[in-house]
């Protein structure tokens, strides 16, 4: 665990709006962090990025203090002026080594979200993780960790009721939605089809919405999720040349910067005047703010749900205390099967050694008897040193694990 490490910014300390200058774009996220391994020296690393925090997990045998995190975002190298690096180190989340682990723990059953018990977290966290491992960042070091992230999450989620009746974003979301009692024929256009959008998207679906409308950057996605919900499927690029009107906008993208501009919030109008509702749960968010202050709309944002996620932490304590005690017992768990694998990799050479010894035995030194056995004797021998090699390779192993246990 002595390597572990995390930047975290979270919407415990940094509002969500300067958070969102911190999201890597997806299209440039491999060579930010191929930069961050390579000046920085880091072997294993992912990127967590959701709708209120921004999370660097990695390995790496530095201190991390503020020299170290002013490096790490001058490498990162997203553009930022100097006065938001200043705000960012300034209120940025260190954890090193178990601090490290039990912040991931606790980020994967969601202890540490805007909104305790909801379960999108840990596919978030399982999501970003697959990213980075498939594209070379991460390795045995980190998928150990991540096995147990994994574990942990799903006994907090069977064995407490922190998820019972869950609350999440999307849910606080459509709740704000619901009591702006729309019509069910209302006209809801759907700006990204990931997760989020997915997941209100159904809720709406659940009660009755039907006139959809999906805008994603890769028509295959948009085209899935329109497929679900009975509506029609649009690449992003259409949106500015949409004429069908709307009442109702949910927008959850990936983009670094605005998607509804003013010119194209107008254009979507088609000359409508009256009052639309504007659902933005992108980080940051997708819309200009310019929109906001110069239409009339109702806008419901991540910022705007704290106030109901703060009452949800009160009335979930005791889940909370019975979450960390699983949590603890888990980082205790783990530390025997991190010393374990230590000693399988430190002795993962030993079957090669013992196959190396048996062909110089075989092939030199005993060469010349060996060739004066009769077939019989060299069959007897030859099951008699199998025998032997494989006893030599798991005996070691057998009693080194059992010194493990003894020691623990």
């Amino acid at each position: 665990m002595e390597y572990l490490k995390i930047i975290a910014f979270t919407h415990k300390q940094i509002d969500l709006k300067s958070l969102g200058k911190l999201v890597i774009c997806e299209h440039t996220l491999d060579d930010r962090l191929k930069n961050i391994q390579s000046e920085l020296g880091i072997k294993e690393i992912f990127y967590v990025g959701t709708c209120n925090r921004v999370e660097f997990v990695f390995t790496s045998p530095e201190h991390i203090d503020k020299t170290f995190i002013h490096r790490f975002l001058t490498v990162l190298d997203m553009g930022l002026p100097e006065a938001y690096m200043e705000q960012f180190i300034d209120n940025v989340s260190a954890y090193e080594q178990l601090d490290a682990f039990n912040h991931l723990l606790r980020t994967s059953c969601s202890l540490e979200s805007l909104v305790v018990g909801e379960k999108e977290i840990l596919a978030q966290i399982r999501k970003a993780y697959e990213a980075c491992r498939v594209a070379g960042f991460t390795g045995d070091y980190m998928r150990m960790i991540m096995n147990r992230v994994v574990k942990t999450a799903k006994e907090v989620y069977t064995h407490t009721n922190i998820s019972k009746n869950p609350v999440s974003v999307v849910s606080l979301a459509y709740r704000k939605l619901r009591d702006l009692k729309m019509c069910a024929n209302s006209r809801l256009l759907i700006i990204g089809a990931g997760e989020t959008n997915r997941n209100i998207a159904q809720y709406l679906k659940k009660h009755k919405y039907s006139n959809f409308s999906v805008f994603n950057r890769t028509l295959e996605h948009a085209e899935s999720l329109a497929k679900e919900l009975n509506g029609t499927a649009y690449p992003i690029s259409e949106l500015q040349n949409y004429t069908q009107g709307f009442d109702v906008i949910i927008t959850c993208t990936g983009a670094t910067e605005p998607i509804i501009t003013e010119e194209i919030y107008t254009n979507l109008l088609n000359g409508e005047t009256d009052k639309k509702v504007i659902v933005d749960l992108a980080i940051p968010n997708d819309t200009d703010p310019a929109v906001v202050k110069n239409f009339p709309i109702h806008f419901i944002e991540v910022e705007s749900l704290k106030e109901i996620a703060r009452k949800n932490i009160q009335e979930r304590y005791d889940e909370l205390v019975h979450a960390e005690h699983i949590i603890e017992e888990n980082i205790k768990d783990f530390d025997s099967v991190l010393r374990q694998r230590k000693i399988e990799i430190a002795m993962s050479e030993v079957p090669q050694k013992i196959k190396e010894i048996k062909h110089t035995a075989i092939n030199g030194i005993f060469a010349d008897e060996i060739s004066g056995l009769d077939e019989q004797s060299r069959l007897v021998l030859e099951r008699v040193i199998n025998y032997m090699e494989k006893k030599y390779i798991s005996v070691p192993m057998v009693m080194a694990k059992e010194i493990l246990v003894k020691n623990s």
